[in-house]
């Protein structure tokens, strides 16, 4: 009986200690997305209509993120995004990672995603690949809750090298 009563106090006690340590976040971002090559070279067969971005488009996006975030330091999250690459229009689906070192107003931060997209292209039905970024970028803290940042770094996708330039609002 006595394990019982303790276990009863134990967990709502983690609970609030947990809840008081994290809390749901948003960011919404926007980016232009610059072409540097193909990372990858492929030998013409039949039924292939050239490279999934053939006439190395640039491109942007707009990004709607929503997750965890852990004592203002670590988000985790997942979101969606719309792709334009010189009209190819397109989605991604992908998670974030992001990861600020320093609670001061202004600090450096660093962001991984790693997801999914697809683009209405030359194909048929238009061609998915799997996206991966790496990115660094300068955070402004204009309140507790708010904050602006702007972001560089490398994107792979689409059997492309990218590099975005992007600017956000979390909230």
């Amino acid at each position: 009986m006595k394990r019982i009563l303790l276990i009863l106090f134990f967990i709502p006690t983690v609970i609030i200690s947990v809840n008081a340590q994290i809390d749901c976040k948003s960011k919404v971002e926007t980016g232009f997305l610059g072409y540097q090559y193909n990372i990858v070279d492929i030998d013409a067969g039949p039924g292939w209509k050239g490279y999934n971005l053939d006439n190395e488009q640039n491109g942007i996006d707009i990004n709607v993120i929503h997750g965890l975030s852990f004592k203002d330091k670590f988000m985790a999250a997942i979101g969606l995004g719309y792709l334009n690459f010189e009209g190819i229009h397109g989605f991604s689906v992908f998670t974030d990672i992001e990861y600020l070192p320093f609670d001061t107003r202004i600090t450096p931060f660093i962001n991984l995603k790693a997801g999914y997209n697809h683009i209405w292209n030359q194909y048929e039905k238009g061609k998915g690949s799997p996206l991966g970024e790496l990115g660094a970028g300068i955070h402004y803290k204009t309140s507790k809750n708010l904050g602006i940042y702007l972001q560089s770094g490398f994107l792979f996708t689409q059997q492309a090298l990218l590099i975005p330039i992007r600017i956000g609002v979390n909230f």
